[in-house]
């Protein structure tokens, strides 16, 4: 049973012709729970599943709890998800939606965290929403659908939060022998833990998270999203929470599509021209989603 789904690969004309190059739209938004994390969390939750679980336990700022949520829900497994305070009231409320225990625990999301390692036993499945290989595995699926559609990119724009979504797309790269291609990363100024280990050349532990985009509020990315970003032509960049949600709107006018302030980092490179591209090649751009997001949030 597959839980995640095969998303669209749009043809973005309006993003075309203001870079100057083929701009393609990777929608997963178009995920049943609005974001790409289904992809690592139907994969994680599916594999465990087929080894006898009985349920599983996981935190979350918000799009990785409902995946797994919804995850259980259709294998017919009890989920609980321990969530910060500050995961908004809108995640809170499709974590159980989705029929699954939802406990508010800590400040910051490695609060909740520890709280849900202390709750996994051996039947009662821990599900981390950035660090374990099985989730990359998951994700590099997008890689796999977009070549398949005949589309060979020549760059990667994607947001990075934990690490999961950086993972995954460039095990799938690697896997079509497009690992020297760049990768543009992007974070918000709140929330840029890969920027500052790269700039530290270790993997460093921010004092604290803020902004909007609290998807991305991990405080310190997984170690082999760092090794990754040392290995392969990772470019990491930095935006304004203002510049994050100025793209969300003007993908909203382009093409209809509402999605969070974690996903409009990586589109603010393209509509603030940060980056530029030759006519001739193919940006893919990953538009993550953003379950939890509401037409309020980004004009209020």
């Amino acid at each position: 049973m597959d839980i995640a789904i095969r998303t669209p690969l749009l043809h973005s004309l309006p993003l075309s012709q203001h870079c100057g190059a083929h701009v393609w739209l990777k929608m997963e938004s178009s995920q049943p729970t609005g974001s790409f994390k289904l992809r690592s969390a139907g994969h994680i939750c599916r594999h465990y599943a087929e080894k006898g679980a009985k349920g599983f336990i996981s935190s979350s700022g918000g799009n990785a709890g409902i995946a797994v949520a919804h995850s259980g829900r259709r294998l017919g497994l009890p989920v609980t998800v321990v969530v910060p305070e500050t995961t908004s009231a809108r995640a809170r409320e499709l974590i159980e939606q989705e029929g699954a225990r939802l406990i508010v625990h800590g400040k910051i999301w490695s609060e909740a965290n520890d709280y849900a390692l202390s709750l996994a036993t051996a039947e009662q499945i821990y599900v981390h929403p950035f660090d374990h290989p099985l989730l990359w595995e998951g994700i590099s699926t997008l890689v796999d659908e977009v070549i398949s559609e005949g589309v060979r990119p020549d760059a990667v724009m994607l947001s990075v939060g934990g690490g999961s979504m950086l993972s995954g797309i460039a095990q799938g790269l690697e896997k079509h022998q497009l690992s020297h291609i760049p990768i543009y990363a992007v974070e918000t100024e709140g929330t840029a833990s890969l920027n500052a280990s790269l700039k530290a050349g270790q993997l460093v532990r921010l004092d604290k998270v803020s902004g909007i985009a609290t998807t991305l509020a991990a405080s310190q990315v997984c170690e082999n999203v760092f090794n990754v970003a040392t290995r392969l032509d990772v470019r990491s960049s930095v935006v304004s929470d203002e510049e994050a949600l100025r793209a969300c709107r003007r993908l909203l006018d382009d093409h209809r599509v509402l999605t969070e302030p974690a996903c409009g980092v990586t589109l603010s490179l393209l509509y603030d021209r940060k980056v530029t591209f030759k006519p001739d090649e193919n940006v893919l751009v990953i538009v993550c989603g953003g379950a939890s997001v509401t037409l309020a949030g980004l004009t209020g």
